[in-house]
């Protein structure tokens, strides 16, 4: 039997999504964020601050502080603490360690938050101090951040496997049509492919809107055993299976695939489902390409298949395969680590009928992935969770 299912989720779930509104730039800072998640967190579930035992955070711009800084700041006293930067698998990560600490009795009610703000100069200052190995690889080229990064990794793409602008944009558009209905998306106005097509560059081959936009906001949920959630009369998504990978694949030249290739097959096994069961996916989608990776890696379809795969499926939350029902980082924004916590916040509304925006119709079981911490040539960090609704 699997490692993986032996050591299930069945008695822990994620509960109170909440979302802080997100803003282009913001005077206040990622502790700001953090405390207004909190209290949010506090207001949802009817607990008491004392009830929160265990916090996990993901955030960049908490400097200097870091999380045991921030508990001073929030007046919170815990049992168990974790600070997790890793950007777009925070998320995921923070998930998984709050799920073993409730499991093991190291805490009880676990809030899991990313919060991040984002001035006028973040964005750069964060670039500025973000990698070691940019600095000293990418910034005497002249290049530096992570668009150029990510141009890289798409026109290879495009290259090896026959990828058009056109798969890109149809990507862009379903999102942004879902962002339509979801009230925190920071882009309201409906995007046409002719428009993605015509968007002025910005790192050949990406335009304007394959680019994530930087902003401040927080996302944040809990985590506690089932019982303690029936008590409270919360609704809740159960947890059926989840992984995470770090560097994998260092001997690929270009990155092409991640983690979620090599446990794809337990991270099923564990859940009990199979790709046909998934009623939407959530993608860590700061760049179309990447939202492909996912889409192959996870083993929706094989390898350098995404491009007829898009072409195949209308993805909007009506569609054949929804994707990012929210709209995504790419449509709703990047609120620096929080944008790692958007996917699983979104999967708990979707599957307890909470959804802000559209509802996926009848959806039961939905997969979020995470990807983080891009260097020049790749990101270092992927994870995903499969999620169900109370009675699937």
């Amino acid at each position: 039997m699997s490692a993986y299912r032996r050591h299930g989720y069945h008695d822990a779930v994620v509960t109170v999504p909440v979302t802080i509104p997100y803003v282009r730039y913001s005077i206040h800072g990622a502790h700001w964020f953090a405390a207004r998640a909190l209290a949010g967190l506090l207001e949802g579930s009817g607990l008491a601050k004392s009830d929160i035992d265990g916090l996990c955070l993901g955030s960049f711009t908490l400097a200097p502080d870091t999380a045991v800084g921030l508990t001073q700041h929030l007046g919170l006293t815990l049992r168990w603490l974790d600070h997790i930067p890793m950007g777009g698998a925070a998320g995921i990560v923070a998930l998984r360690r709050a799920l073993r600490a409730v499991q093991s009795g190291d805490a009880t009610v676990v809030a899991c938050v990313g919060a991040d703000t984002n001035q006028v100069d973040t964005f750069r200052a964060t670039l500025g101090s973000f990698s070691q190995f940019a600095q000293d690889a990418v910034y005497p080229y002249g290049a530096g951040g992570p668009n150029a990064s990510f141009a890289f990794l798409t026109s290879h793409y495009m290259r090896e496997y026959g990828a058009l602008r056109e798969d890109f944009g149809k990507l862009c558009v379903a999102q942004r049509d879902n962002a339509l209905k979801f009230p925190h998306a920071l882009f309201k106005k409906r995007l046409t492919l002719q428009e993605y097509l015509d968007a002025r560059l910005v790192a050949d081959p990406l335009r304007l809107f394959d680019c994530v936009m930087p902003c401040a906001g927080a996302e944040a949920f809990l985590v506690m055993r089932r019982e303690r959630a029936q008590d409270l009369g919360l609704r809740f998504a159960r947890v059926l299976g989840t992984h995470e990978r770090h560097n994998s694949f260092p001997d690929d030249p270009i990155q092409m695939r991640c983690g979620w290739e090599l446990d794809r097959d337990e991270l099923f096994a564990q859940a009990g489902v199979s790709h046909g069961d998934i009623d939407f996916l959530e993608t860590y989608d700061d760049y179309p390409v990447i939202s492909l990776m996912q889409i192959e890696d996870l083993g929706f379809c094989a390898k350098g298949e995404g491009p007829q795969f898009l072409r195949n499926h209308t993805l909007t939350v009506e569609g054949s395969f929804p994707i990012n029902t929210c709209g995504g980082q790419l449509s709703v924004g990047q609120a620096g680590a929080a944008a790692g916590f958007l996917g699983l916040t979104e999967a708990v509304r979707q599957l307890t009928g909470e959804s802000l925006g559209a509802q996926v119709a009848d959806a039961q079981i939905g997969l979020v992935s995470g990807f983080g911490m891009i260097n020049y040539d790749r990101g270092l960090c992927c994870g995903a969770a499969i999620l169900a609704g109370q009675a699937a």
